[in-house]
């Protein structure tokens, strides 16, 4: 099945978390490498931003050479980087993709698509850069993972 053939099906859960959720979703960030050492009002802050999604597998989350409008952290499946066409790198949980582009203020340089049925906290680019601004774990987690996808 084809990305195009898919536009029936959707992301779920487009919401933000409930109040009591923002904790256990504050909690699932901290276990992540990426943000080990972050504060828990950092955590907080990052898990009260970002919207949960549940994305369906063969989903397109981010398109080559199209605007850079939003990010993702994963929490859970994994992700496939193409560029060109041509399959690069897969990602998993602790991984976040989308915010060079923002940060950089450039069009995408690749497509992401879900391998699996993913878990994911979505960030709008406006988000991205107040978060980075303002919150100093998502500062060091986004520098992280910018300096990996320069080295893949």
């Amino acid at each position: 099945m084809t990305n195009r053939s898919m536009t029936n099906r959707s992301m779920t859960s487009l919401t933000r978390p409930p109040k009591g959720d923002v904790r256990h979703l504050a909690a699932r960030l901290g276990e992540l490498p990426l943000f080990e050492s972050a504060s828990r009002a950092d955590l907080a802050e990052i898990a009260a931003t970002g919207v949960l999604l549940t994305v369906p597998a063969d989903w397109s989350l981010i398109w080559e050479r199209t605007p850079a409008d939003k990010a993702y952290v994963v929490l859970s499946g994994h992700l496939d980087i193409r560029r060109a066409g041509v399959h690069v790198v897969r990602l998993s949980a602790g991984d976040v993709v989308g915010e060079t582009a923002i940060l950089e203020r450039r069009l995408r340089t690749a497509t992401v698509v879900a391998a699996t049925q993913l878990e994911v906290l979505h960030f709008t680019a406006e988000a991205v850069q107040r978060l980075y601004a303002e919150v100093p774990a998502f500062c060091q987690a986004l520098d992280v993972a910018t300096l990996r996808h320069a080295a893949a």
